[in-house]
């Protein structure tokens, strides 16, 4: 077993999950802060130099797991785990944000996708090596590719 601990808050302008942009061509444009708790103030040296970070966060008022979401994309069942559903065995949530400014232990930043006061759990710069030819998007390819389906 294992424990986590928050290493600081999100602070966001939604304070409920339908406020929150989902679904096909959902863009991620609200600005929020990460406030990080002041014991890891030390960990954010040097963090201004990149321009996105990937944020590690908790759903912390998510219900459940299940092992089937219904993304609301899409009008057919997938695996948890080809979702970013909430109900999820560890409700672990991955946003990638861009870093606007540092303020000392907060970071202003663009594109949050979480509530209120929301836990995080570790942060890391946004690195990717993958080249755009070599990504693949699984079951979303074919809506990002055709009409939107009724569901």
């Amino acid at each position: 077993m294992f424990q986590m601990h928050p290493i600081g808050f999100v602070r966001s302008p939604y304070t409920e999950t339908a406020q929150i942009p989902k679904g096909k061509g959902a863009e991620h444009r609200a600005e929020g802060v990460l406030d990080v708790l002041p014991e890891y103030e030390q960990g954010l040296m040097d963090i201004e130099g990149f321009s996105h970070l990937y944020v590690l966060w908790v759903f912390d008022r998510a219900g459940g797991a299940e092992l089937i979401a219904y993304p609301p994309s899409d009008n057919k069942p997938h695996g948890v785990f080809a979702t970013r559903s909430p109900q999820r065995p560890n409700p672990v949530g991955l946003t990638v944000v861009e870093l606007l400014r540092r303020e000392g232990t907060k970071l202003h930043v663009r594109g949050v996708d979480m509530l209120d006061a929301t836990p995080i759990l570790d942060i890391k710069p946004y690195l990717s090596s993958v080249p755009d030819a070599d990504l693949r998007r699984g079951w979303l390819t074919s809506l990002e590719n055709g009409p939107s389906p009724a569901r």
